[in-house]
């Protein structure tokens, strides 16, 4: 827990004060006390069985006033809210070797299965979007609250050659901001991405070269993963093998504040067996996931199978939903001293007839 007006904590020295104040008064009262002459009045004066419940209020009291210290101090903690998340997309790697079958009845089959779940699960004012990438990366569902469009658009994914996993995430950004011209030449590839559905494709470069001849506008950098409204969630199963550097890709979203969430789906050794009889060695390139996560703030994660990814799934609709933050509770230690307050009260007046 943390403060945010620690300064105010010195009050604390005054409670020891207040103990030394009542136990100076206590000492007193019995002095006076015992300068009656009859014993029995003053047992009678005391009450039967006073004993112990005459110091409970006054302790309530004091621990009351500890408390309003803490609270005039403005007290922070890590709480569990609601998130405002409004926008995530989906980048699903459908290279060539998303075909593999170790994961039945293939990978690109069972990851499509385990996303609409995961669709399914979100709140429905969360905008979903869809881009898929392999040697290029192409938007198949802007960002929508229908959820019938998302699963189709998930449904639609075809597998395809190479993985480009920089314009994966250049295009889920351009998705995420329609308004602002992500230029992929900022990356290391000459050419603007553009969020365009995938009935647009074949007209893909075409409108690059057009978007390309207005200079884009760079927006002002904010800290990595400071925008709550939008996130990307990125699934591969390999490593880059042409487009823009995943890292610098990485470094345009995180200068944008969007989370970009890697999730690393394969086998350990990376061989697999095509279905034509053959073997293809495809390497997770799991350090390069991680340090994308980690620029933007976001979190790595690694599934080998059906079951394993559909467990990350839940875990990423969890973060996605709520999310802790730093949190003032000055409300619930104020709340606190008032019922420490009002339960000392309620038991002078209960137990001496009186508030004392």
């Amino acid at each position: 827990m943390t403060y945010l007006s620690p300064e105010i904590l010195w009050l604390a020295v005054l409670l020891p004060l207040q103990v030394i104040a009542y136990l100076w008064l206590l000492r007193r009262r019995k002095k006076m006390a015992v300068r009656f002459s009859h014993i029995t009045l003053v047992k009678a004066a005391a009450g039967k069985g006073i004993g112990w419940r005459r110091h409970v209020p006054p302790a309530l009291l004091l621990l009351a006033c500890g408390v309003i210290v803490v609270a005039t101090a403005r007290p922070t903690a890590p709480v569990t809210l609601p998130s405002k998340q409004q926008t995530v997309i989906l980048a699903v790697d459908v290279s060539g070797s998303m075909q593999a079958a170790d994961v039945v009845p293939n990978r690109l089959r069972a990851s499509q299965e385990v996303a609409k779940a995961f669709v399914a699960k979100l709140p429905r004012d969360v905008r979903i979007g869809i881009v898929s990438y392999a040697d290029s990366a192409q938007l198949v569902q802007p960002p929508t609250v229908q959820r019938q469009e998302v699963l189709a658009a998930i449904d639609r994914l075809q597998l395809q050659g190479g993985t480009a996993i920089g314009e994966g995430i250049a295009i889920s950004l351009a998705a995420i901001f329609p308004e602002q011209s992500i230029d992929v030449s900022e990356i290391g590839v000459r050419k603007v991405a553009t969020a365009l559905p995938e009935s647009r494709a074949k007209g893909r470069n075409k409108a690059r070269n057009k978007v390309a001849q207005v200079p884009a506008t760079a927006p002002k950098p904010v800290p990595p993963g400071s925008d709550k409204s939008a996130a990307i969630v990125l699934l591969t199963d390999g490593q880059n093998t042409m487009g823009p550097d995943p890292m610098e890709a990485a470094q345009l979203a995180a200068s944008r504040g969007i989370k970009v969430f890697t999730v690393g789906y394969g086998t350990k050794d990376g061989e697999v067996v095509g279905p034509e009889g053959f073997s293809v060695r495809v390497q997770l390139d799991e350090e390069t996931l991680k340090r994308v996560a980690e620029l933007t703030r976001g979190e790595y994660f690694r599934a080998t199978n059906g079951m394993e990814l559909g467990k990350v799934y839940e875990g990423l609709q969890g973060r996605l939903v709520m999310e802790r933050k730093n949190t003032e509770i000055t409300a619930l230690f104020t709340a606190g001293a008032a019922l420490l307050l009002a339960l000392g009260a309620g038991l002078s007046l209960w137990w001496f007839g009186r508030v004392a």
